[in-house]
């Protein structure tokens, strides 16, 4: 074949669609393989999409800003070597053999909705994520077209959906069934359309205030906010733990690291292996839920929640953490925490975990109820260490002695995680960090 579909990637797990933020290249461009042609967007990282095949850039099929399914054909480049190619119109975007059969089932259920859209007469245009979640709430396409879009163009953005789906489930007429329109005409002037309990409210400007617009990757965080604790109810669990032999290990090791390595040892890694080991011992917190089943995962790719110097946060994975020691932790942890700084991360670094780690000590608080990183079940944050006045218990009888203590807190998902369990697993990392091996050698 003479030209060469460039699709879009699938950038992560449960992701169906990416923006193009800008094309590096134009029509008629010469392009080199693996040279970048586009940048794209999603809730996740901004990446740089590379083309596999070097050629000629002979026909783009999106505009910047488009919001493009993953798997659909986003360019046409006629291979070097081949004819120069003719003008034509566009070609239509197909799926290519090397989109895998997931990303076949999310095109398959955008197209249907998409054609029940076309065939109810409406014109208004709804991303595959907005579609996709109007499938699973059983939303018709006309109940569709009722919901105000706050989006651009007023188009219906997922924070939208959601919120007329909390709406719709507390409102008793849309819990009927197909007479609905009947038995709601009598009490229709009593019932407001939506309940203002659950309007934002109306913000009113003062002198002296300041709009500023959230920037691209705001508005994506606090929609996936938003969508995290609409799907999972949250309960946050606290436990103290006695972190003494691990800083005063790692004072005594650092030096040493940092002349051998020639890079810095923090106490990141080492509540990582801490993590990983109660994981082990409770299976059940390294989950996920797919409807009505459990996604019990076999590989423990623990994220670590980073800032980046916009103050916007990422949560680069550690994949299959288990299967490295303190060394390989925190050489890790350094490498992805260098890079999410510099924004160099890879749509592969930011996907597949199944537990993350966020640090709220980092800033000076002591304790957090971080929210879930969906789709997983639970997130743990470590506080701040503080010295601290405490009891230890001795042959000698209890004494009150000055220790470095740190407030460990984990938010899970009570669908599927109990307090039992939730409370068992974090009781279990401090343990494993209050022994510690003060003579442990790295």
């Amino acid at each position: 074949m003479a030209d060469f579909e460039l699709v879009m990637p699938k950038m992560g797990e449960s992701i169906a669609e990416a923006t193009i933020i800008k094309w590096s290249k134009n029509e008629g461009d010469a392009i080199g393989a693996d040279e970048t042609v586009l940048e794209i967007a999603t809730d996740k990282v901004d990446s740089e999409v590379p083309s596999p095949k070097g050629g000629i850039l002979k026909k783009l099929l999106f505009k910047e800003g488009d919001v493009v399914a993953v798997g659909a054909v986003i360019a046409i480049i006629a291979m070097e070597g081949s004819a120069a190619a003719p003008t034509a119109p566009a070609p239509k975007a197909e799926t290519t053999t090397e989109v895998k059969a997931a990303v076949v089932e999310v095109e398959k259920t955008i197209a249907v909705a998409a054609n029940t859209a076309s065939n109810s007469g409406g014109d208004r245009f709804y991303s595959p994520l907005v579609l996709n979640i109007a499938k699973e709430e059983n939303i018709s396409m006309s109940e569709l077209e009722t919901i105000p879009g706050t989006g651009n163009e007023g188009r219906v953005t997922k924070r939208d959906i959601l919120a007329y789906v909390q709406n719709r489930s507390t409102t008793p007429a849309t819990n009927a069934a197909a007479p609905v329109v009947e038995l709601a005409k009598p009490v229709a002037p009593a019932q407001p359309s939506t309940p203002a309990v659950h309007q934002a409210p109306k913000v009113t400007l003062m002198p002296g205030d300041e709009i500023v617009e959230m920037d691209r990757m705001r508005k994506l965080i606090a929609d996936h906010m938003v969508m995290s604790k609409h799907v999972s109810p949250h309960v946050t669990s606290f436990v103290e733990a006695d972190v003494t032999n691990m800083v005063k290990w790692r004072e005594k090791a650092k030096k040493v690291y940092e002349k051998r390595e020639g890079e810095k040892i923090t106490f990141t890694p080492m509540f990582v292996e801490c993590v990983v080991k109660a994981i082990k011992d409770f299976p059940m917190i390294n989950i996920a839920v797919d409807g009505q089943n459990i996604v019990k995962r076999k590989n423990i790719n623990v994220g670590m929640a980073a800032a980046l110097p916009s103050g916007n946060l990422i949560v680069p994975v550690i994949k299959n953490a288990d299967n490295m020691n303190l060394v390989g932790l925190t050489k890790t942890v350094n490498d992805l925490a260098n890079r999410a700084r510099a924004n160099k991360l890879s749509p592969d670094d930011i996907q597949g975990g199944t537990f993350t780690l966020t640090n709220v000590g980092g800033f000076g608080n002591v304790m957090g109820t971080p929210i879930i990183n969906q789709p997983q079940v639970a997130i743990m944050a470590t506080g701040s260490i503080k010295k601290k006045p405490a009891v230890m218990e001795t042959e000698m009888g209890d004494v009150i002695a000055i220790r470095h203590m740190m407030f460990l807190s984990l938010s899970y998902d009570h669908r599927v995680v109990d307090g039992s369990l939730g409370g068992s697993f974090l009781k279990r990392v401090a343990d494993y960090m209050e022994a510690w091996d003060v003579n442990r050698e790295i």
